[in-house]
């Protein structure tokens, strides 16, 4: 069995994993961060309790919050069933079983719901989509992207790829990508690319280990800084 989305799938994840996939220290928590690609995480309102500084960008966000709560529960039992039939592709560390998974991304979904107004309003979630940010040069210190490029390697091309990466260079002083594996749980074919193309900019890139593994050896991210 394999795993595979027609699509862009919203899936939310919370503070502790984004920790995790980003090896996110104490520091780097007080910085101006961009979150591209959060879709219904908690990331945002978990660190906006804390007196954090976070911007989200989707661009699930032109919705309102009652339908992008509609699109998660069209789908996000189609996830789970997913993962039920290729257990094997996952490490059971973080979550004992696919029910639990589907609790936790959930519980995540339903804080992002309940925040997602406000948080519009206040200009923290921003309906936009890479390669093509509304923002200055060097506006944030940090640029994470979570499960977008590269996992969904089979629906978007190396040259988008790199565009995008550039893009998050562009408005961001480091970028962190994480996963560097597709849906299949092999190193996405746009990785190199993009390594290339960015140390031809300029940029330091490097493949960074995290204490974060739920697909199987999938615990890397990519670091690029100036």
């Amino acid at each position: 069995m394999t795993i595979s989305y027609d699509g862009i799938k919203p899936w939310g994840r919370n503070l502790s994993e984004y920790r995790g996939m980003f090896a996110l220290t104490d520091d780097d928590l007080q910085k101006n961060i961009l979150g591209c690609s959060d879709g219904p995480a908690s990331f945002n309102a978990q660190m906006t309790a804390n007196g954090h500084s976070v911007t989200s960008i989707d661009p699930i966000y032109a919705m309102t919050a009652a339908q992008i709560e509609g699109r998660v529960n069209e789908t996000w039992q189609e996830i789970l069933e997913q993962v039920r039939n290729n257990m094997e592709m996952f490490v059971w560390k973080h979550f004992k079983n696919p029910d639990e998974l589907g609790q936790a991304r959930l519980s995540a979904m339903k804080q992002f719901i309940a925040d997602f107004e406000q948080g519009k309003a206040e200009k923290r979630y921003i309906k936009a989509s890479l390669p093509d940010l509304p923002f200055e040069g060097n506006q944030f210190d940090l640029a994470l992207c979570s499960n977008f490029l590269f996992l969904y390697d089979e629906h978007f091309s190396d040259d988008f790829h790199i565009e995008a990466v550039r893009e998050l260079c562009r408005v961001a002083k480091e970028v962190r990508i994480f996963p560097l594996h597709g849906l299949q749980n092999t190193l996405a074919k746009q990785v190199e690319p993009v390594e290339k193309a960015l140390r031809a900019d300029g940029w330091m890139v490097a493949r960074v280990p995290v204490n974060y593994e739920f697909r199987h050896g999938s615990n890397n991210m990519m670091q690029l800084k100036k």
